[in-house]
């Protein structure tokens, strides 16, 4: 892997996980030294964040840009889009038994979630199965295009989640919504993983439109 491409990588997860919070100043010196690498591969890595949306210019050099819940709405307007999109793709392709296998195994450690979710387990199993998810659709689609248009989406989508509390009643149902799109998918049937999509799309905005630990969150992950 180039340095270039380390640097974005380490720098994109900080970002994400709050690490490297809204405002942080990215220094060229700073960063080049703390990433052990030269300043032309750290300038590659933050002109590809800038172009993510992640780092913006400013007096003081380049910065991580701020979160919003005001953003959510236009985020998931595009997602579902995308998503439903991508579902329908994938229930298409549900034709072999590796297609099917791979989607049936997920939507079980899905259902397998919900139960602990709701007695208030760590969530980070669960996200990285929703990770693994997302993997799975990215590639069954068939679709490069809309495969990278997504993952753009779901980097502020995953910056967005960081401003909501955890919900253990809403992780476990976030657990079954995704176990039926699993399952949509691994029937072959189009129509329904498209509704099951947009049905855990509309839950996760509404839920997060009704946090009240979000509304005063605007510039802080």
């Amino acid at each position: 892997m180039r340095a270039s491409d380390r640097a974005y990588l380490c720098l994109r997860e900080e970002i994400i996980d709050g690490t490297l919070a809204p405002g942080s100043v990215l220094g060229e010196v700073e960063q080049s030294a703390r990433l052990g690498l030269s300043r032309t591969p750290l300038r590659e890595a933050l002109s590809r964040l800038v172009a993510d949306g992640l780092a913006t210019p400013s007096g003081r050099g380049m910065v991580v840009t701020a979160v919003s819940l005001a953003e959510a709405a236009q985020l998931f307007d595009l997602r579902i889009a995308l998503e439903v999109l991508a579902a329908r793709r994938c229930a298409e392709k549900a034709d072999t038994a590796e297609v099917t296998n791979r989607f049936t195994e997920l939507a079980d450690r899905f259902t397998a979630a919900a139960a602990p979710l709701a007695e208030g387990a760590d969530p980070t199993g669960y996200y990285a199965l929703t990770q693994e998810l997302d993997a799975a659709v990215d590639s069954t689609s068939g679709n490069d295009y809309l495969a990278d248009a997504l993952r753009g989406v779901r980097v502020h989508l995953a910056r967005l989640r960081r401003l909501s509390r955890h919900s253990p009643a809403r992780l476990a149902d976030s657990a079954r919504e995704h176990a039926a799109i699993a399952r949509a998918v691994a029937a072959g049937d189009p129509e329904l993983a498209a509704a099951t999509t947009v049905v855990h799309l509309q839950q996760a905005l509404a839920h997060l439109r009704s946090d009240p630990t979000t509304g005063s969150k605007e510039t802080t992950a």
